[in-house]
């Protein structure tokens, strides 16, 4: 094989990679977005990462709904934010909600709704503590929305001993 022909062969298996991927993420972006209404990313997210965040503090009988409660309790928030921030934490759970973004970004191989905890929580500790302040600050976005809905919920104020905020008359 001469030089020429080599970087002929090279260039035309880059751009076939290229392709490829394109076409990976865009498949993924329509599947993600697939579904009408517009597909839920936040609550998916949510629904899977909560869990493992506030292990062992959910009830035992009703996880369930605590975490419906803690989905409600982020859009709730996140309502509040002005324009800009909704859209950036919009784009947070879109991606994270992307398979191929999913698996590049989080290590999670699984779909959030099947993902096993110990996926999600190794994937919460590499966020935690990377070098990148980008996945930190998605980290501590994820941590803050959800404790943020959890502790904010008054019906889990009796479970930690809290009597609620002060009666100011």
């Amino acid at each position: 094989m001469n030089r020429r022909r080599f970087l002929k062969t090279g260039l035309l298996g880059g751009v076939a990679l290229a392709a490829g991927g394109a076409w990976i993420v865009w498949r993924d972006v329509r599947d993600a977005d697939a579904g009408i209404p517009a597909r839920d990313h936040l609550a998916i997210v949510v629904r899977a990462v909560a869990p493992v965040m506030l292990a062992g503090s959910l009830s035992d009988t009703r996880p369930a709904a605590d975490v419906t409660r803690i989905v409600d309790g982020v859009k709730t928030v996140i309502a509040a934010f002005p324009a800009s921030v909704q859209a950036e934490v919009a784009d947070l759970f879109r991606l994270l909600d992307f398979r191929s973004v999913r698996r590049l970004l989080t290590g999670v191989a699984s779909d959030w709704p099947v993902a096993h905890p110990q996926e999600i929580a190794a994937f919460l500790e590499r966020w935690r503590h990377s070098r990148l302040s980008l996945l930190q600050s998605g980290y501590f976005a994820l941590h803050d929305l959800i404790l943020g809905a959890w502790y904010a919920d008054a019906s889990t104020w009796d479970a930690l001993g809290y009597a609620g905020p002060p009666n100011v008359e």
